[in-house]
């Protein structure tokens, strides 16, 4: 098939699980043939690094500068706007939509657009062309308020609730232009379906299993591991009351276990207000395989967010033992005390990661109990073949059943 792919951010290098998404659906798709032309408005260049990481697995890669966060026409457009504010931080680009423009003269197969918050500049070209699109929604936007407006001052109150308001007018604007929409887990699909009468199908978050497969958990490291990107409220929340509430239960415990803070971001002023020395502010980790394999567990303590965590599959498929939320469960099909431990407050979870730390037989039954499901049911594999089956339903496919 030849895919015209919309994405309002590079996927490399892969530090958040949206970008991990991407580029390892956009590898499996380009390994099985399809031929992809990747259209992005993104904040940062492509540097050499970036395209010769993408280019393999594209025919074209196009690439639209963003304007500034505080640019004049996002500031105006996000107070008085119909959209809400992440559609106008990502929407209002004449450069984009002219170069879209352009791009529909061509023939595609597909045209996928990923985050109903990026759709603003191509809506009214599609419907102009009356061409179909398959829109993917990592997260229900207008669920998600909990850890991203709270961090708005009281006084914004009004504004908060405006916006959500124009969040949920636009996904349902955005879910009934759509051929078809995409779900990341079964929950969010149904909550999706109850906005739109457009079909709703899910296609998983994954994990590559072939680099996770050599690495296991060090037990005696007694290292426990989190991995997140501090641009996403959750991950910043989690973090917070680890350090504020959770690990203080754990050190009273076991007071050699140790905390690994890894991922992009990360807040400059954390090892100032959280100084003691058994945190290890990691960073970005451009190997995480070498990282894992050097710690005894992976917590996973959200309170807020949506989806499933590519983060927790990830931990699963190298064979760390997992403690989590429900929220950091969610979308997975594993259960409590078969494939992890869970908790929901930060005494439980303490507890959890207290008894795997103390107990390496049950960690270890759990972590191959979760790697088996990891490798079985979210392998990339099976994310482009539920891809491939919804790309087969289109009538533009079905037109030219070659093209499949």
């Amino acid at each position: 098939m030849k895919i015209l792919w919309i994405l309002p951010y590079l996927p490399w290098p892969m530090t958040s699980g949206g970008k991990t998404r991407q580029f390892h659906l956009l590898r499996t798709l380009s390994e099985r043939g399809h031929r992809i032309t990747l259209l992005v408005q993104s904040k940062t260049e492509a540097d050499a690094a970036t395209r010769a990481a993408l280019e393999p697995w594209l025919e074209r890669l196009i690439l639209v500068p963003r304007r500034p966060l505080k640019h004049p026409v996002t500031l105006l457009a996000g107070l008085f706007a119909p959209w809400p504010l992440l559609t106008t931080v990502n929407g209002v680009s004449r450069p984009l939509r002219e170069r879209f423009d352009s791009l529909l003269q061509e023939p595609w197969d597909v045209i996928q657009v990923e985050h109903s918050y990026s759709l603003q500049p191509y809506l009214q070209p599609l419907r102009r062309a009356g061409r179909d699109f398959v829109l993917t929604e990592h997260n229900l936007e207008s669920s998600l308020g909990g850890a991203t407006y709270d961090r708005f001052p009281t006084w914004a109150s009004l504004f908060v609730r405006y916006d959500q308001w124009r969040c949920r007018q636009w996904e349902r604007k955005a879910f009934d232009a759509a051929r078809q929409v995409v779900a990341v887990t079964e929950s969010d699909a149904r909550a999706m379906r109850q906005l739109t009468r457009t079909p709703v199908e899910v296609v998983v978050n994954g994990v590559d299993s072939r680099s996770f497969a050599e690495v296991s958990a060090d037990p005696q490291s007694q290292r426990v591991l989190f991995v997140g990107n501090y641009e996403y409220a959750p991950n910043l929340d989690a973090v917070q009351w680890m350090l504020d509430e959770i690990f203080p239960r754990v050190w009273s415990h076991c007071p050699e276990a140790r905390l690994a803070v890894a991922g992009y971001a990360l807040p400059a002023n954390w090892p100032e207000r959280w100084p003691d020395s058994r945190i290890e502010w990691v960073g970005f980790v451009p190997d995480l395989p070498d990282l894992q394999r050097r710690c005894a567990l992976f917590i996973a303590p959200l309170r807020h967010g949506g989806g499933s965590k590519l983060k927790v599959l990830e931990a699963m498929a190298a064979g760390l033992p997992l403690v989590s939320t429900a929220q950091g469960a969610s979308g997975l099909a594993i259960r409590p005390e078969e494939h992890y431990l869970a908790g929901d407050n930060a005494q439980a979870l303490a507890d959890a990661v207290i008894r795997l730390l103390s107990e390496p037989t049950l960690a270890t039954q759990l972590a191959g109990a979760a790697r088996l499901y990891a490798r079985q049911h979210h392998d990339w594999a099976v994310a482009g073949d539920e891809l491939e089956q919804i790309y087969r339903t289109l009538p533009s496919t079905q037109e030219h059943p070659a093209c499949v």
